[in-house]
C-alpha cells in the first residue's frame, strides 16, 4: 500500500516489525528503508511506541539512560517535514564523549554534526507545573555540546515518524568542558559557530531554538511526563540545535563555539582500514 493512502492504525505487529527493521540497521550498520510504510509519515503515537521498543532493546543488552535530546527545534525544519512540535529521543552512556575525544566513525551511521546547549539537571522534573520556573531551577548548569546527529534511515529519507521511531536520529553527543549557571550567560542570546577543519560551516543562535533553549526543556518536561517517563536529576538534555546541521566524514575535527558559555571540540576516526 502506497504510504500517503494508508487509513488503518499501525498494529502491534506493524510497531515491532518496524522496531526490528531499525534494530537490524543498528547492528549490521547497514541502513535500512525507511519505516512510514508500517507506521505512517506523521503518527506521534506509534513513532514513539516503535522508539519505545527499540530503548527497551537496549536497555536489555546493557545500556543505560543517561539523559535525552530534543530534535526539530527550528520552525524551517518543522515545516520541512509538515510537523507543528519538536521531538525527542533517548541519550545512552555509550553516546557520550568529552571535550578532545576522538568518536570512531563507524559508531554514528551517515553521521551530521550540530552545535548545542547542554543542560544538566539538578533536580528531577517529574511533578509539579513544569513552568518556565520549575524548569530553570532545576537546571544546574549549562554546556557547550556537539550533537553528532545519525540516521538508521538510508539517505536520511526522512519524514516525522521515521525520524521518532529511529530515537529522533541521536548517535552521540560531546559535552565540553565550561559549565555555567543559568544566572551566568543568557541561553538566548548565546552566538554559536560552528567548523569543520577549522573552516566555518554553520551558524545560529539561541533563539533559533524555540525561541530559548529553555523553553524547549520546558516542552520536553511536559511530554516525558504525559509518556510516564519523566527528567530525572543528574540527567543530560541536549536542548536542539542552534544552526543547520552539517555532513562530517572521517578523519574529521568538529568545533563548535558559543558565545558566554565556551567551544567544544571532538574528531572523528580515520575509519576502518
Amino acid at each position: 500500500m502506497n504510504e500517503s493512502n494508508r487509513l488503518a492504525t499501525p498494529s502491534p505487529s506493524d510497531i515491532a516489525a518496524a522496531a526490528e527493521r531499525v534494530a537490524e540497521a543498528f547492528a549490521s550498520g547497514v541502513p535500512c528503508a525507511p519505516v512510514r510504510d508500517l507506521i505512517g509519515r506523521d503518527d506521534l503515537g506509534a513513532a514513539y511506541a516503535v522508539q519505545a521498543a527499540l530503548t527497551e532493546r537496549r536497555l536489555a543488552a546493557g545500556a543505560s539512560i543517561v539523559g535525552r535530546k530534543i530534535g526539530l527545534t527550528s520552525e524551517a525544519v518543522q515545516q520541512q517535514l509538515g510537523v507543528d512540535q519538536p521531538d525527542f529521543g533517548v541519550l545512552f552512556d555509550d553516546m557520550a564523549y568529552a571535550e578532545g575525544d576522538t568518536i570512531p566513525f563507524e559508531q554514528v551511521l551517515q553521521p551530521r554534526a550540530e552545535a548545542e546547549i547542554a543542560f544538566v539537571l539538578g533536580a528531577d522534573l517529574a511533578d509539579g507545573p513544569l513552568d518556565r520556573e520549575q524548569v530553570r531551577a532545576a537546571i544546574a548548569y549549562g554546556v557547550p555540546a556537539l550533537e553528532i546527529c545519525g540516521s538508521r534511515i538510508a539517505g536520511w529519507d526522512i519524514s516525522f515518524g521515521d525520524t521518532v521511531a529511529d530515537n529522533a536520529s541521536a548517535g552521540a553527543y560531546v559535552l565540553g568542558a565550561e559549565r555555567l549557571e543559568l544566572d551566568e550567560f543568557d541561553p538566548v542570546a548565546v552566538a554559536m559557530s560552528m567548523t569543520v577543519n577549522g573552516e566555518e560551516v554553520s551558524t545560529g543562535s539561541g533563539a533559533a531554538c524555540l525561541g530559548d533553549p529553555v523553553e524547549a526543556v520546558v516542552w520536553l518536561a511536559r511530554t516525558a511526563r504525559e509518556l510516564g517517563e519523566p527528567l530525572r536529576a543528574g540527567q543530560v538534555v541536549l536542548s536542539g540545535a542552534l544552526g543547520p546541521m552539517r555532513p562530517v566524514a572521517a578523519g574529521d575535527t568538529v568545533t563548535a563555539t558559543l558565545s558566554g558559555l565556551g567551544a567544544v571540540t571532538v574528531r572523528f576516526s580515520e575509519g576502518a582500514a
